[in-house]
């Protein structure tokens, strides 16, 4: 009998459809049926032994929350005996408000009876908030901005896994080493119960970071030819965009999209779709324009498109580029297609576009001398530079930070404007929210914002706290202006100031769109009286009336 591995995560909703993925024990038909009659099935398809299937429902009614079980073979599987959690619904959009929880960076939480190294998880306490007032608030959408696993900092439960499947003197060593293993990760996260019911309950919308599959992933053409040149690197890399494909990007696409895609179609057609997975994993990491993870999605008046700043990197240091010219083109089409038909744009980059000024000038700096600006022992310095403190955010990218910044102020302008437009990441292990003003130039008509938020769940050291606290200050600011005179670069097309944070903690976002008006909440994880954890809400604001 086949039985329910992982899963079902609630991924794609819309007014009238909704998909959700499974993993299984076996190859099996797995069905979704929902309390008002609206049902769905897919046979599984099969990638390195294991067994997956994206069902798509279809006919459900706009503004209304259905209960749903997943049936195997037409045998229940869930939800499960007895649950202690109410029972997963699919929520259909009903046009008015509107409401995305957005965060990034997320190691899974420890067994229940382990302290918690890193402190509670902000996930795992979103899900027992939901659970105890079912009928309650909750998210429409959770937006997922990467580090949804971490395949170079496994927990020890893992690394012992490991340990009893290979040697760890083996290279990477403590680290992931293929599909088996990634997929060892995705359990450790989803069958956390909170995460298990939470990602069956509430639509999810995702994008990588470098963690998900190296830190630094694509710094720079150095680094990845220093990759390259490992004898571990190629199952790594096919490894980790597989099991992207298969454990995340899939969620990702409508209804409509499956049906076209060309490689869904392929991997379901075979027994075994693991060979033509692997072949496009390989045509991915070769020429990663021939890929595109980036989507959008549409939530009634509220439009959201989410970029891939990993994989789609231009890394020739004469013309480096966060994104290559064709997703440059695509982001273009689609925030601007139909203007006027939404009221605020999303724009989701695992990585900000503002830094605090003092590390984006820090980064353009860097950039400068790794491109030659001050010769060839100063380029060699600022590689080193770059890769030990991470400078790879888009101001280590000075024409996409320039590119994006004039896109957004076009974005937001006209007639047709919409009321925010709003870049939303996370990767840097706090949140804040910083806003900006055009250098002689008219503002847009939208309120545009970064509204930054990370970790879910991690830590940070103190020093890098305080690192982050000065690169807002005044003297941080000169520091930084000094830095961008010696690397020779042009000053900013905005200045901008942080207008919320910095906060540190294991914390989520939440944006409330309802019409042309928009709130924020930031809650972080904490503990109370009694060793209870509990959502604190530490800072609300209103974006716009």
């Amino acid at each position: 009998m086949a039985e329910l591995r992982l899963g079902p995560l609630l991924r794609y909703v819309d007014g009238s459809s909704a998909t959700f993925w499974v993993e299984t024990s076996r190859p099996c038909t797995a069905e979704v049926s929902c309390a008002d009659g609206s049902s769905g099935e897919a046979r599984t398809f099969q990638i390195a032994g294991h067994h997956y299937a994206l069902v798509v429902v279809s006919g459900l009614t706009p503004g209304t929350r259905t209960a749903y079980e997943v049936r195997l073979d037409d045998v229940p599987v869930w939800p499960l005996p007895d649950s202690a959690f109410p029972p997963s619904v699919v929520s259909t959009p009903d046009g008015e408000a509107v409401r995305v929880t957005f965060g990034s960076c997320r190691w899974a939480a420890p067994p229940e009876n382990e302290k918690d190294p890193v402190g509670p998880d902000a996930l795992d306490t979103l899900a027992a908030r939901i659970a105890g007032a079912p009928e309650g608030e909750r998210p429409d959408v959770l937006l997922l901005l990467g580090d949804q696993v971490y395949a170079d900092e496994v927990s020890q439960a893992t690394l012992g896994w490991i340990a009893a499947r290979r040697g760890l003197d083996d290279p990477p060593g403590h680290q992931v080493a293929d599909y088996e293993e990634y997929t060892r990760l995705y359990y450790e996260s989803w069958l956390d119960p909170e995460i298990r019911w939470l990602l069956s309950t509430v639509p999810s919308c995702m994008i990588f970071d470098d963690h998900d599959v190296i830190d630094d992933w694509n710094t720079s053409a150095a680094w990845v030819a220093d990759m390259r040149a490992t004898p571990w690197w190629r199952e790594r890399i096919l490894s980790g965009l597989t099991s992207y494909w298969v454990h995340q990007h899939l969620g990702n696409l409508s209804p409509r999209e499956l049906s076209e895609d060309p490689l869904y179609a392929a991997v379901r057609e075979t027994p075994d779709g693991t060979d033509v997975l692997r072949a496009f994993a390989a045509q991915a990491e070769a020429d990663p324009a021939s890929v595109r993870w980036s989507y959008r999605r549409d939530f009634g008046r509220v439009r959201v498109v989410m970029l891939d700043t990993r994989a789609a990197r231009v890394l020739d240091e004469q013309n480096r580029r966060m994104i290559d010219s064709g997703e440059a083109q695509w982001l273009r089409e689609q925030a601007l297609e139909d203007p006027g038909s939404y009221d605020h744009l999303l724009i989701g980059t695992s990585l900000p576009w503002l830094l605090p000024p003092l590390i984006h000038d820090a980064e353009t700096w860097n950039a400068a001398l790794c491109g030659g600006e001050r010769g060839e022992r100063w380029a060699r310095f600022g590689e080193k530079v770059r890769r030990a403190a991470d400078l790879e955010h888009w101001a280590a990218f000075p024409s996409s930070f320039t590119a994006l910044t004039e896109f957004i102020a076009q974005a937001g302008s006209g007639d047709d404007a919409p009321a925010t437009v709003c870049v939303l990441s996370g990767d840097v292990h706090h949140a804040y929210v910083a806003e900006p003003s055009w250098v002689g130039g008219t503002q847009p008509d939208a309120r545009v914002l970064q509204l930054t938020c990370s970790p879910v769940h991690n830590s940070i050291p103190s020093y890098i706290k305080l690192g982050f606290r000065f690169g807002w200050s005044r003297l941080g600011r000169t520091i930084g202006h000094r830095l961008r005179r010696h690397g020779r670069c042009a000053h900013p097309p905005v200045n901008w100031g942080r207008t919320g944070g910095p906060w540190f903690g294991n914390q989520l976002m939440t944006l409330t769109l309802r019409g042309r008006s928009a709130s924020l909440r930031l809650d972080q994880a904490q503990e109370v009286r009694g060793g209870d954890v509990r959502l604190r809400t530490v800072d609300e604001s209103v974006l716009t009336p």
